[in-house]
Order: C-alpha cells, then structure tokens, then sequence
C-alpha cells in the first residue's frame, strides 16, 4: 500500500469517525470519505476492527512525528507548548473525534489489540514529559527534587481525565490547561523563577489548583 493510499484511507476513517461515531461506523461510511472504493479498503482490511486498529497506530506514528521537536528556548516553554497540544482543539471536528476515541477507549478492556495500541500512545506521552522535566532538572529550571517520572505519570493521568470529562460531561479542556500551565509555573519551577514561594514536590502532584 502506497503512502498516498494510507494517507487517503486514514484521513477517510478519521473523517467516518466524526460523522458517525465508533458504534454505528462500517467501511461503507470509510469508502465514502475516500477516493477509493469500498472494495478497496477490503483488499487491504479484513474488517473495521483491523482498519481501526490501523488507525490508532497511525495515530501514535503522526503523533511521535509532530512532538518530537517541541518549540521553545526552554524545557518550561517546551512543557507549556506541549500542553497547549495536547489540550488545545485542533479545529471544528476534534468534540466528535474525541467522542469517537472515547468509544474506541471503552472497547479496549474487551480488545488487547485497542488496548495495546492506546497503551503505546499512554506511554509515548509519559516519556515525551518525563524527558523535559528531566532536561529542566539539569538545566536548574525545575525544583531539584522534582520526580520526572511521578510528574509525567500526573500529567498524563490529569490529560487522560480532561479529555474524558470534555466528552462525558463537556467540561472544557481549556480550564484544566489553565490549571497545568499555572501548575508548571508555581510547582515545578523554583519560587525566584515563578514568582511564588511554593514548597517542591517530589511525587509531582503539587498542589494548588492543578488538582482542580
């Protein structure tokens, strides 16, 4: 398969994901997003389970490549780039792709192959902000005692939260992104950096309104 033909049958799936949602989704509703026919998708998927699974990989691969260069001059401006990425709506679709996944999520305790691709995007996320905390340890951005990998397993379980409320009850991300960037600010960074005299954290779960 060509990298045109998987970039047209992913766009296509992502496109059928947003219109009808994970449980009412068939490669008839994929075929239709596409240039190619349903005849097509067949050929290359034996069904939609393995076309989805295709996805999430795709997904996982799209995501590596976008975040593996996050802009800034600082590993702070990195991790405040980082959660706007993360936490940001990338255009007028993202509410119903977000349910989609949400769906594709709620199926993974009965599908080990969802399962373990949602468990390589999990950890892919953790390492990418374990590693800047790292690099502000020995830059001296961060408290000294700050725990890259508690802080990392914080910040994922707290986005993995928000992106489910957002969709179950439509709380909007952009208030937890307050919070984490208000986070990064007056916990992790040292009180003559942040402007605040806050006490380090070596579990990563701070305090303040990040726990909101």
């Amino acid at each position: 398969m060509t990298d045109e033909t998987i970039d047209d049958l992913m766009e296509a799936t992502y496109c059928a994901l947003c219109k009808h949602g994970y449980a009412e989704l068939t490669m008839q509703d994929i075929a239709a997003e596409s240039t190619k026919s349903k005849g097509t998708l067949h050929y290359h998927f034996d069904s939609k389970q393995d076309l989805l699974e295709s996805f999430l990989e795709y997904l996982l691969n799209e995501f590596e490549a976008r975040t593996e260069t996050v802009p800034g001059e600082t590993p702070a401006e990195q991790l405040h780039e980082f959660v706007d990425e993360l936490l940001t709506p990338s255009d007028d679709s993202t509410e119903e792709f977000r349910t989609a996944i949400l769906e594709i999520k709620a199926q993974s305790p009965y599908n080990e192959a969802y399962r373990e691709r949602l468990r390589e995007f999990d950890t892919l996320l953790q390492q990418r902000i374990a590693a800047l905390v790292a690099e502000g340890l020995e830059t001296g951005a961060f408290h000294a005692d700050v725990d890259p990998e508690a802080t990392a397993d914080f910040l994922v379980t707290l986005f993995h939260g928000a992106q489910t409320r957002a969709t179950a009850v439509d709380r909007p991300p952009e208030r937890t992104r307050q919070y984490v960037h208000e986070y990064i600010d007056e916990i992790l960074q040292p009180a003559a950096t942040s402007g605040d005299d806050v006490p380090p954290t070596t579990d990563g779960t701070g305090g303040g309104e990040a726990n909101g």
